[in-house]
């Protein structure tokens, strides 16, 4: 999918709001393809390899999906099989949406690439994932970097490993985290995504977590590349992140606002726009008789005001036409015309 100049891209990010259902998959293509965004995004992992059996659940996994259960287990439950991801993917092409996965694996990589993927997403809780940084950063493909949970060292040792994988930086866009779900307002800190630019000179990102669109809408503001954001189907669903993510309405109001935003945010120089010229005239003030003047008269504070509209001389020059003496005489509220030679401080016009 080509991009404009000056596009933010758009991730809807679906990850396992399919709840392992196929058919759930391919309606959520079908919702962000309508809602307009860029990208769907799924997640593309083995539950063997990503969770031993031990593992607990995430304090907002257990409140979500109960706590008798491991996360192992529910993660069996959120497989995508390999044929799954691979109907997946076509069917974004069908839709008109680029496919993108997290890959949280080895196997997952090869499998993502032999679907001729352009971008690989990493996923903030890889970031710290030595043998998979490498294998993705091998690949060549363009990356995108969640920073969840990570310190600026740990971006610029993950940044680090990339590169010298043979990933140019300028292929890797970094987005900034607050893997929390949701995340509140206060914890978002969204000024990082200024210090990961400044820090590492890279595109920069924002994968929101926070309720409702505000804050992905002010990320893009602030200068994002990318915007992340989940959705569901229905945020009653069953599953660990229905409760946290947009509703289609809400999706579409995303991205709306962020294609407001980006045509809002233009090229950066100050300048009237055409919308403007004609207001000008209108809004703007000339310096007019306050009452009436006789020519020869010396104009002063006492006998000149400034009102609507911008027709005869600024009132920039108000001082340029003091003590200069009328030419003729002048009505109350007509707009003052001379010639503004050099003063006469009182003198003959």
């Amino acid at each position: 999918m080509q991009r404009r100049e000056n596009h933010i891209t758009i991730i809807a990010e679906a990850g396992v709001n399919h709840n392992g259902d196929l058919g759930q998959a391919l309606t959520l293509v079908e919702t962000a393809a309508q809602a307009g965004a860029d990208i769907v995004k799924f997640q593309a992992f083995r539950a063997t390899d990503l969770a031993t059996s031990t593992t607990p659940k995430a304090a907002y996994q257990q409140r979500h999906t109960g706590k008798d259960e491991s996360q192992l287990a529910m993660l069996q439950r959120l497989e995508l099989a390999p044929g799954d991801l691979r109907q997946i993917a076509a069917h974004c092409a069908r839709c008109g949406i680029d496919f993108l996965a997290s890959p949280f694996d080895l196997a997952s990589v090869d499998l993502l690439c032999e679907f001729g993927v352009r971008q690989i997403k990493i996923p903030s809780g890889e970031i710290t994932n030595l043998p998979l940084l490498r294998a993705i950063g091998a690949r060549g493909k363009e990356v995108i970097l969640s920073t969840g949970m990570a310190n600026l060292g740990e971006v610029e040792a993950a940044l680090a490993v990339l590169e010298a994988s043979g990933l140019p930086k300028e292929r890797i866009t970094v987005l900034h985290c607050c893997s929390a779900y949701p995340a509140p307002f206060d914890a978002v800190n969204l000024k990082a995504m200024d210090a990961l630019r400044q820090a590492f000179q890279v595109r920069v990102g924002y994968s929101d977590h926070t309720p409702g669109v505000a804050v992905a809408v002010a990320a893009a503001a602030r200068g994002a590349t990318v915007i992340e954001k989940h959705f569901t189907l229905d945020k009653d669903l069953p599953g660990p992140d229905h409760a946290a993510s947009l509703t289609p309405d809400e999706l579409a109001l995303l991205v709306n606002s962020i294609r407001q935003v980006e045509q809002a945010l233009g090229d950066g120089i100050k300048r009237p726009q055409p919308v403007e010229r004609d207001n000008r005239a209108v809004v703007r003030r000339s310096i007019v008789a306050s009452r009436p003047i006789r020519q020869g008269e010396v104009f002063s504070n006492d006998n000149l005001t400034s009102k609507r509209p911008a027709t005869g001389l600024s009132p920039m020059l108000w001082d340029a036409v003091l003590n200069r003496r009328a030419p003729r005489d002048f009505a109350p509220d007509e707009p003052i015309t001379l010639d503004l030679g050099p003063s006469t401080n009182g003198g003959s016009a």
